[in-house]
């Protein structure tokens, strides 16, 4: 294909032909000496085909391995969650897991059995949108927690590990500790397979689908299939047991073992906040870093700010240190410069020199 271009270029009118091919384009003909110049300035963008790879990360088997192995312990710690604590004292705390807990309660087959029947079709579900190693490492995690489940529950036959309630006339404090513990072990497991890179299905991938074809956030029909789902056990629960009041009671066992297992998985991802950062404005910015750096061996960055208040430019000196310095920083600081403004903010992770990495 042949394109004949009129450019305009220091009042010199330019007439040129390109010839264009999958490889790039090429100049046919030009009035002009300097062709090349014309030609890398209108040179269209490489396809993305060819970008992509660029681009591509390269397998890194030591990090892959290190991911396999993660997703493995914690598909085994989510199935001693459920083995030993939310299956015995039929606690739905929403998911894929909820739902094969309930078909469980309803007919007395494996909850390993339902736990992969109902991820399946979920994962394919979303399968266009992921990619080729989160898809495989996402089969894995479900293949992983229900082979986990099957072989405590059926195969070892692991007692639960707190007394289950005979009827909906004995619930009490066991089901309440199965439910803290039984989230808190799952958001373990949870944790560890998402630190892999890894995923364990469930509903995570129903609320991504139907977030594409909806207005509504991702977080939000996640709340909203967990809120069914436990109103539907409390339903169902409540039918069943003929008990009214087993029926409203029932489903707070579910909400406390969300709230522990979302507590946890956030604290497995993001770890404790060991280190802070500081913002401080002073009139005096040479002198506070000087001080920082001398007193506290500490690195200091300058940033460029300006006061609307006094419509003056002023730097902003930032600074990451560990919680048990920061009460020698506002030392330091207030030492050099009394009236220095001071803000310290939570830091979750920091990667560099000075601070250990997490694991």
């Amino acid at each position: 294909m042949v394109i004949r271009i009129i450019i305009k270029q220091d009042s010199e009118i330019v007439n040129t032909t390109y010839r264009t091919s999958r490889s790039g384009v090429f100049l046919y003909s030009t009035s002009l000496t300097k062709c090349s110049e014309i030609l890398e300035s209108h040179m269209p963008i490489k396809p993305a085909r060819r970008q992509k790879k660029r681009f591509r990360l390269e397998l890194n088997w030591k990090h892959e391995l290190r991911d396999a192995v993660m997703i493995l312990i914690g598909s085994g710690v989510c199935g001693i969650a459920y083995s030993m604590f939310l299956v015995p004292h039929h606690i739905v705390s929403g998911g894929v897991g909820g739902l094969s807990i309930m078909v469980n309660y309803l007919t007395g087959l494996p909850v390993s059995i339902f736990y992969i029947g109902l991820n399946i079709p979920i994962f394919f579900l979303g399968l266009k949108g992921m990619g080729l190693r989160y898809t495989i490492k996402s089969l894995a995690g479900i293949l992983a927690v229900s082979g986990f489940i099957f072989l405590f529950e059926t195969i070892l036959n692991i007692p639960p590990a707190l007394p289950v309630a005979l009827d909906s006339a004995t619930i009490g404090g066991e089901t309440i500790l199965s439910a803290a513990y039984g989230g808190a072990i799952l958001g373990i497991g949870l944790g560890i397979v998402f630190r892999g890179r890894g995923s364990t299905g469930g509903t995570d991938i129903v609320a991504q689908f139907f977030s594409k074809h909806s207005n509504v956030s991702v977080g939000v029909w996640i709340l909203i299939l967990d809120a069914v789902i436990i109103t539907s056990w409390g339903i169902i629960y409540g039918i069943v047991e003929a008990d009214f009041h087993a029926g409203i009671i029932a489903p707070l066992f579910g909400v406390l073992a969300l709230i522990v297992n979302t507590k946890v998985v956030d604290l497995v991802l993001e770890g404790f906040s060991y280190a802070r950062a500081a913002h401080i404005i002073t009139k005096k910015p040479q002198e506070v870093s000087w001080a920082v750096a001398l007193e506290m061996r500490r690195g200091v960055t300058a940033l460029k700010g300006h006061s609307y208040f006094t419509d003056k430019n002023r730097e902003v000196l930032y600074i990451v240190l560990t919680r048990r310095e920061i009460s020698y920083l506002k030392y330091v600081v207030k030492q050099v410069d009394p009236d220095a403004f001071i803000v310290i903010s939570d830091v979750y992770e920091v990667l560099g020199k000075g601070f250990r990495p997490r694991v």
